[in-house]
């Protein structure tokens, strides 16, 4: 794999320099102790992606070329995927599984808010939780806790490998807007509506912590029904003024960001 950072490409008024990578999923070297028997299966643990193919569509990871000096590994949860960076100390994507009857099972579920760092992680690779202590950003979730159906994926959403720093405004507010609309169109969509999401970077890079985890300038939120064919995004600033408006179509995205993170799957429309 290689990884470079893409040129800054104009979309509107905004600059936005984006970090593109390739995934590739192999089992770590370094099999890690289990952080709690009941959190992750002895496949998650063991890392790759034979663990969580079902929640991509057609079962194959995203093309994300340009990576391999960030270091990424895929990580498997119950109910997400994580491809995280252990250059950046973060997820680079997520990429969730959503259907009606998972919303239905996630309403109400307990929040933990047991935040930890991720034990499949090399201490190098990862963020801790004292980075984030006094930075003045959230423990920004991907995958958000409100989307679990389970007290065990709950658990699973609080690794910090989940997370990114977020302005807190940002996080309460906008993005939590966007993750309810997201909600409300998988309760009703006919099958399952696969979300990506991820940070992007551009400029001089702020870093957190003694582990120096970085701070996004950017978030996105991809959408795409494999029913319906059909997918939109939204790109937001990592600012407590980030307004939600018109999502993006899918060629747009693609523009903006240099990633094609459908290549290969059916699209017959694009926006929302």
């Amino acid at each position: 794999m290689l990884s470079r950072f893409v040129k800054p490409r104009t979309v509107g008024s905004a600059l936005v320099a984006i970090l593109t990578l390739a995934i590739t999923l192999t089992s770590p070297a370094h099999a890690r102790k289990p952080y709690a028997t009941e959190t992750y299966s002895t496949a998650q643990l063991q890392g790759g992606e034979s663990a969580c193919l079902d929640l991509l569509p057609q079962r194959k990871t995203p093309s994300l070329p340009n990576a391999a000096s960030l270091q990424v590994r895929g990580l498997c949860s119950d109910s997400f995927f994580v491809a995280h960076s252990g250059v950046t100390k973060t997820p680079l994507l997520v990429v969730e599984k959503l259907t009606r009857e998972q919303m239905q099972d996630a309403a109400g579920e307990e929040r933990s808010d047991a935040f930890f760092p991720d034990p499949r992680l090399k201490a190098a690779e990862r963020a801790s939780l004292d980075d984030y202590r006094g930075s003045g950003f959230d423990r920004g979730h991907l995958s958000p806790a409100a989307n679990q159906p389970d007290a065990r994926a709950m658990q699973q959403s609080f690794a910090l490998s989940n997370m990114v720093p977020q302005d807190p405004t940002h996080n309460r507010k906008v993005w939590n807007k966007l993750e309810q609309d997201v909600r409300k169109y998988a309760k009703r969509a006919d099958g399952a509506v696969y979300v990506y999401s991820g940070p992007l970077f551009s400029g001089e890079v702020k870093k957190i912590g003694r582990n120096q985890v970085w701070v996004p300038t950017h978030l996105f939120k991809l959408v795409y029904d494999a029913r319906q064919q059909r997918a939109w995004a939204h790109v937001l600033p990592n600012t407590a003024d980030a307004k939600l408006g018109k999502p993006l179509a899918y060629a747009q995205f693609k523009r903006m960001t240099g990633m094609d993170l459908l290549a290969g799957l059916p699209l017959s429309a694009s926006a929302h």
